[in-house]
């Protein structure tokens, strides 16, 4: 019933071209902001700081990953790697006195520069070709950060970061470390809405769709993939150097791993790629869903009473995980934002049957 666009009229070019053009779209969105903005209020300091403030470090990571796979059809298997580069350049820039306002730039322009230089293997392969060049870029980055101390102090140890502050002020509550998490993956989020309505934005659904296409009419795909590679890397860059500075405070070799990796890829796919809110949700179902199947497992297990041993209590709540993950591909092959999508269309037309196959 909320969900009509009976009454929405596009009197100009501007008007049509909103991001959010039906109401319930806008009022949705604002309550979401609301409760982001109101949750170290409404959810306990603990669940903040363990829960979301991580989803919302890792979905910022993520949009970056898939504005280089979902947007401009480039795969990526060494994102960790990038993020590494962010997260070793803030906290020696910190530690060497530059202020974490400008830190975290050079944290992502860092970032940008180490994924260009291997972006331009893009110009010569793609497809499983690329995935393995930007996977050898992981193996590179594991090496230096097992191998240089200069760098990370070794391959055992850790290099604690440096109190967060910005504008003079020392950020050390969970509920500040939030916010600056939170603003963050608002910032990602604004910039990948409005990209899909930008010349940059479909220049690279161009280049992902037929790239000797897109040359022919006129793009430079090699251009735009240096381009896409950039931007994500940059995202990657401040996204790990956030993710120290805010949860792990610390920064070891452990922590960007080729394991990371996947796991983003993961998050990306599972998610959709291409979809904004895909990307919420994808990242919620890969980091936080195997704490709440373990926890939702031992709960009905002490309720009914089964004996178990360890190991199988370790390891059929992961089996139930990986269950899920399939279940929902095989529902919906395009992920998680899809499957919202598709809810939403129905609302669109309800009760009418126009979207039933």
């Amino acid at each position: 019933m909320f969900y009509r666009q009976s009454g929405v009229r596009h009197t100009s070019y501007i008007s049509e071209s909103r991001l959010f053009t039906i109401p319930a779209d806008r009022a949705a969105l604002w309550l979401v902001g609301l409760l982001g903005l109101a949750a170290p209020v409404l959810l306990d300091p603990l669940y903040i700081a363990s829960y979301v403030l991580p989803w919302l470090v890792w979905t910022a990571a993520a949009l970056g990953l898939n504005l280089i796979i979902g947007w401009a059809g480039q795969l990526h298997l060494g994102y960790a790697a990038v993020m590494a580069v962010g997260a070793y350049t803030a906290v020696h820039a910190t530690r060497a006195g530059i202020p974490w306002e400008l830190a975290l730039p050079a944290a992502g322009l860092m970032s940008a520069v180490i994924g260009s230089i291997f972006a331009a293997a893009a110009l010569r392969v793609k497809g499983l070709y690329l995935a393995l060049t930007t996977l050898a870029m992981q193996f590179v980055m594991d090496w230096i950060l097992s191998h240089v101390p200069a760098i990370s102090g070794g391959t055992h140890a850790s290099l604690q970061s440096p109190t967060l502050r910005l504008l003079g002020h020392a950020i050390t509550s969970e509920t500040g470390l939030y916010y600056v998490a939170f603003g963050w993956c608002v910032l990602v989020t604004v910039f990948m809405l409005n990209l899909r309505r930008t010349g940059l934005g479909r220049a690279l659904v161009a280049v992902r769709e037929k790239d000797y296409a897109a040359a022919v009419l006129g793009v430079n795909s090699f251009y735009y993939k240096i381009v896409a590679f950039a931007a994500s890397s940059f995202i990657a860059g401040i996204s790990g150097a956030i993710l120290i500075a805010t949860f792990y405070f610390l920064a070891s070799p452990e922590q960007f791993t080729v394991n990371v990796s996947i796991q983003l890829l993961a998050m990306v796919i599972v998610g959709g790629l291409g979809s904004i809110i895909g990307s919420y949700f994808g990242v919620a179902l890969i980091l936080l869903m195997p704490g709440v199947s373990n926890g939702l497992f031992a709960w009905i297990v002490g309720l009914l009473d089964v004996r178990m041993s360890p190991e199988t209590l370790a390891h059929v709540p992961n089996a139930v995980y990986g269950a899920l993950i399939v279940g929902f591909l095989i529902i919906e092959p395009l992920g998680l934002g899809k499957i919202y999508a598709n809810i939403r269309d129905y609302l669109l037309v309800w009760p009418f049957g126009y979207v039933k196959k």
